[in-house]
């Protein structure tokens, strides 16, 4: 257990090396936006729109992934306690989201960032299909420098109102968008090694590897009547953020001003962190290649090979020569060079029949090959996975 805690001179190195990554996922806890539970509290989300500014200045981009919806629900219908049945609670969803939505759009037009409400499923981000347009949205918003807010889509999910929260969706957005640190802003100080509430003796956990078996067991606890997950979420969120390259900073949202703070002294002990051992690319690689199935081929040309296999670019409908199998957009194909050997995997941007219409064409013909465009690229170099090096050329 000594092992977890310890904090030492290279953690400390970690420290600054994960708030140095310039994309940020923050997601705020329900009972930090709702006055724990009793509806909205604009002047925190105000506070909290000026923290995210200040980050924006100082180069980060941040996605914002809320909770409170249906507390803020519950206020404007006037209940006082919350509901059991799915409807209700759906309902409750719905007739919140418009003042959440409100409040944050109120909060960062104060400082002139634009805001944009994204409202996923877990579905959104498990299916290969949704995955690619979801990722595509978000990054181009990330490009216009606006601020996306996420939230659950609770008001037709049925089992992601009783069972899921947004620390899971949190770590999915995570992955989503190749984030290199994902805050969790909560009521707690960080992780401890048992409820600081119950037992005196409870040690804040300073740093430790997010695949640590020992947390999970450690973090325990059931939630507040207002949130729907405990610190073992938290763990559960940060191991799935660890697994494509993220850190994982489990932190404080009552503190004045924390991510100032965290801003100005980077290697001070703020929170939990709960780190990865792998570079982003090589765990976001690994987990393509050891989860996702094939659905067809593309028959590459020698330079395609050369190109995905020794300069690290995407890869152009230009570079093939051939597809077979009936794929959709967002399937995993596998790519071939000119001797049938497997160079690479990833989610391809179009399908099978639009493959066949622009293979071998230049990017710039794609529109009037289709008559649109979704990606300049077949499959993009961010979600292709090398799986030997390809003859040399």
């Amino acid at each position: 257990m000594s092992s977890i805690r310890r904090l030492s001179a290279g953690g400390q190195s970690l420290r600054t090396q994960a708030v140095a990554g310039g994309r940020w996922v923050i997601k705020l806890g329900s009972s930090l936006v709702t006055q724990d539970g009793k509806g909205i509290d604009p002047a925190a989300i105000a506070e909290f729109a000026s923290e995210v500014a200040a980050l924006r200045a100082a180069g980060r981009e941040v996605v914002v992934v809320s909770s409170g919806a249906i507390a803020e629900g519950m206020k404007r219908l006037g209940w006082q306690k919350r509901p059991q049945e799915i409807h209700d609670l759906q309902a409750a969803a719905a007739v919140g989201q418009m003042g959440l939505a409100q409040a944050y759009e109120r909060g960062f037009q104060a400082h002139g960032l634009q805001t944009a409400q994204i409202l996923l499923t877990h579905e959104d981000v498990a299916d290969r299909r949704r995955y690619l347009n979801a990722r595509s949205t978000l990054h181009t918003l990330l490009r216009l420098g606006v601020v996306p807010v996420i939230n659950e889509n609770d008001t037709v999910v049925t089992d992601e109102i009783k069972l899921g929260d947004n620390d899971t969706l949190a770590a999915l957005v995570t992955n989503l968008i190749e984030a290199d640190l994902l805050i969790i802003l909560t009521d707690q100080t960080g992780l401890y090694t048992s409820d600081p509430r119950h037992d005196a003796s409870a040690q804040r956990i300073a740093e430790a590897s997010a695949l640590d078996p020992e947390l999970v067991a450690m973090a325990g606890g059931a939630g507040t009547q207002f949130g729907t997950g405990g610190m073992a979420t938290k763990v559960k969120a940060a191991q799935r953020a660890a697994r494509s390259g993220a850190h994982t900073l489990i932190m404080s949202g009552r503190e004045p001003s924390p991510l100032s703070r965290l801003i100005a002294d980077p290697a001070a002990e703020h929170g939990t962190l709960l780190t990865t051992e792998l570079p982003p690319m090589s765990a976001r690689q690994q987990w393509m290649a050891d989860q996702l199935q094939v659905r067809g081929r593309l028959w590459l040309d020698a330079g395609a090979v050369d190109v995905l296999s020794h300069q690290g670019k995407s890869l152009l409908p230009i570079g093939v020569a051939r597809a077979e199998g009936q794929f959709e957009r967002g399937d995993v194909v596998a790519c071939l060079g000119p001797d049938g050997a497997e160079v690479a995997r990833g989610l391809v941007n179009y399908s099978a029949r639009d493959v066949a219409r622009i293979a071998g064409r230049p990017s710039a013909e794609i529109e009037d090959l289709l008559g649109f465009v979704e990606e300049p690229e077949l499959i993009h170099r961010d979600n292709l996975v090398l799986i030997s090096s390809g003859p040399k050329t």
